[in-house]
């Protein structure tokens, strides 16, 4: 079993979020969606010879295409993203951030799905897991092995609570209205010294 279904909600992506100014319902879902999938809510984070890393299961030169090509255009987010890394290890070793640090991770995720206009999903649809799927396979899954329908069992296994054996807590209610959020200061791009210089 992984991380706490109602916790990795509720203290990990809702007020990464928020602090992105991006929170609704279906993104919130979406990336767990996406986490149940990848990597089974975080029972994995390095899955033998695979690239990806986290609960995400982000490969390195995704995680550097998106501070030098995505992230360069919109320094206000830049910084908010800066803020919630290392002050000091992200200088040397960006990528481990995906591993160790939850809500980085998750808003390099959520950017992912952002870089590709896919900014929000619409309330009708935020329990729609067949679209989700859908998103996740077209924009973050990388590789021939996983399917659509794969991502609809995660889902209704580790979030959703349709598979009645499965233990992991379940989440019984959403807060359409969560508190503001507070911003954080941040700075710099993958390096701390400008978005354009990646990492190794």
């Amino acid at each position: 079993m992984g991380i706490c279904l109602d916790e990795l909600r509720l203290q990990v992506i809702r007020p990464t979020l928020q602090h992105l100014k991006a929170w609704n319902l279906g993104m919130e879902n979406l990336l767990l969606g996406t986490a149940a999938q990848e990597s089974q809510l975080g029972f994995h984070l390095k899955q033998g010879r695979r690239h990806g890393l986290g609960i995400y299961q982000i490969q390195p030169h995704t995680h550097r295409e998106i501070w030098d090509h995505y992230l360069i255009d919109y320094p206000p987010l830049a910084s908010k993203v800066r803020g919630l890394a290392s002050q000091r290890d992200f200088l040397d070793h960006p990528h481990s951030e995906l591993t160790t640090n939850l809500r980085y991770a998750t808003a390099i995720a959520w950017l992912i799905y952002r870089s590709a206009d896919v900014h929000r999903i619409e309330e009708a649809n935020a329990a729609n897991v067949t679209l989700m799927a859908q998103l996740w396979h077209q924009h973050f899954h990388h590789g021939p092995s996983a399917t659509t329908r794969d991502f609809e069992c995660s889902y209704a296994q580790l979030v959703s609570g349709a598979d009645p054996t499965d233990s992991a807590p379940r989440y019984a209610g959403a807060q359409l209205h969560p508190p503001a959020p507070r911003n954080s200061p941040g700075s710099g791009g993958l390096n701390g010294r400008g978005a354009r210089q990646p990492t190794a």
